[in-house]
């Protein structure tokens, strides 16, 4: 009984990962030759980067091209990819690998890590996974090396080719283009290459699809009917959200941030800007430039963010679509919420109810914290606070501002977005009773 005791669950071990692998990263990026100056980094600006890369957001307090060595850099790529994918995802396949037969608990820590219910294949769909990722941005960088080695030169552009794919795919939104065209910069110089917004808009939709919807696609090819509710209703929430994003904000910013580039352009960069908004980070317009409701329909993508067991944040795609399928239901007085001839559960919505009212109230806890610094802009603030929860990473320009405290609070965001906010809050709360005796029910009047 002792040893049930303090065993930890599923969740707090994935917890407790992630926070392993942050304080791993954040040694490393203190040491000297991790920083381009040959410098030790400061126990801030390192553990800072070490959450945003492991948490694969991409906001940053030092510019990544400029203050990082080489090596600092490939230390935050490591992080990023495994931050990406999960670590018990790649110990599993160093665990295939060894020929170690998994036990039925590390079967269910697995399914976890993936947000995943079923035990059977587990291992088979893993190393689909892995090489899926390594096909997908083997294939990106082949392709980013058109805009990159003309510009950089073969070895650089080799470099930057591999980085930023890893980067894209796995929606973290870390750039190394301040070393040629200022700190923080992003990709405001590429907005007219086609092949970087083209690369960049596929790796961050395929990384924030989800892997089962890849299985679906790969197992079922076009055949939507035999696809599972999981994936019809993610691919259909992900083609409004991209393509009704796209629209908007080409209304809104095509004479404005977007007012001097030419028509096609103006297409390719509303697309990018709507895509990237979903938890990659990346840019191709100046956020300072863009107009309020931009700003607004920008957060409310970045709340949302991808799809469940992807490499992306937010509250998922999924969790919305329950919501307004179950509300559509309710404005109708229908018994039930049906949407592609199956009927939802009620544990969805309370899931997808509470995952979104939990992730708000941090939000709006944090801009509380961020506004108290007193030189910082509402509007501002809140942008942040959505960029880090939906582990997004964009930013008008005051990460590098923020202090000690309420730079704080955005790691925390960070974390809760990545690990999960309901789950993190599980994993500080669980623990081992007995069920609880169901209490008397009673109606309360609601509206």
């Amino acid at each position: 009984m002792k040893r049930k005791r303090f065993e930890l669950s599923n969740v707090q071990i994935i917890a407790l990962g992630f926070l392993l692998l942050i304080l791993f990263g954040t040694g490393l990026l203190m040491l000297p030759f991790s920083s381009a100056a040959g410098e030790t980094t400061s126990l801030y600006q390192a553990l800072f980067t070490a959450v945003s890369a492991s948490c694969v957001t991409g906001l940053v307090v030092v510019d990544t091209a400029t203050h990082w060595s080489v090596f600092g850099q490939l230390v935050i790529l490591f992080m990023i990819q495994t931050g990406g994918l999960g670590f018990v995802s790649i110990a599993t396949v160093f665990l295939s690998f060894a020929r170690k037969n998994l036990g039925l608990r590390s079967r269910s820590l697995m399914a976890e890590s993936i947000n995943t219910e079923r035990i059977a294949g587990l291992r088979g769909f893993v190393k689909r996974i892995i090489l899926g990722t390594v096909l997908i941005e083997g294939a990106g960088a082949l392709i980013l090396l058109q805009p990159f080695v003309p510009v950089f030169g073969w070895r650089r552009g080799i470099y930057y080719a591999v980085f930023h794919s890893v980067s894209a795919f796995c929606n973290a939104g870390f750039d190394l283009m301040g070393a040629k065209y200022g700190p923080f910069s992003s990709f405001v110089s590429f907005t007219g290459s086609l092949p970087l917004n083209i690369t960049f808009i596929l790796l961050i939709t395929v990384g924030g699809i989800g892997f089962f919807v890849w299985e679906d696609v790969c197992r079922y090819r076009f055949r939507f009917r035999r696809y599972s509710l999981t994936s019809k209703i993610v691919i259909v929430t992900s083609l409004i959200l991209t393509f009704g994003g796209a629209v908007l904000f080409y209304l809104f910013e095509a004479g404005h941030a977007l007012k001097d580039l030419p028509a096609g352009e103006k297409i390719v960069a509303a697309l990018f800007q709507s895509v990237t908004c979903r938890t990659a980070g990346f840019n191709t317009a100046d956020l300072e430039q863009l107009t309020d409701p931009s700003i607004l329909l920008s957060s409310l993508l970045m709340l949302i963010g991808g799809s469940p067991g992807s490499t992306a944040g937010g509250i998922k795609t999924t969790s919305i679509a329950v919501i307004y399928i179950f509300l559509y239901s309710s404005m109708r007085r229908r018994r039930s919420a049906d949407v592609f001839r199956r009927s939802l559960p009620d544990t969805a919505i309370k899931k997808a109810t509470g995952v979104a009212v939990f992730n708000l109230s941090l939000i709006l806890l944090a801009s509380l914290v961020l506004s108290a610094q007193g030189d910082l802009g509402l509007r501002d603030v809140l942008f942040e606070a959505f960029s880090a929860m939906g582990t997004v990473g964009m930013s008008t320009g005051i990460t590098r501002s923020l202090t000690v405290f309420s730079g704080s609070a955005i790691m925390m965001l960070m974390f809760c977005g990545r690990v999960g906010s309901i789950t993190l809050a599980s994993a500080i709360l669980e623990r081992r009773a007995p069920p609880a005796v169901r209490l008397p029910e009673e109606d309360v009047t609601i509206g």
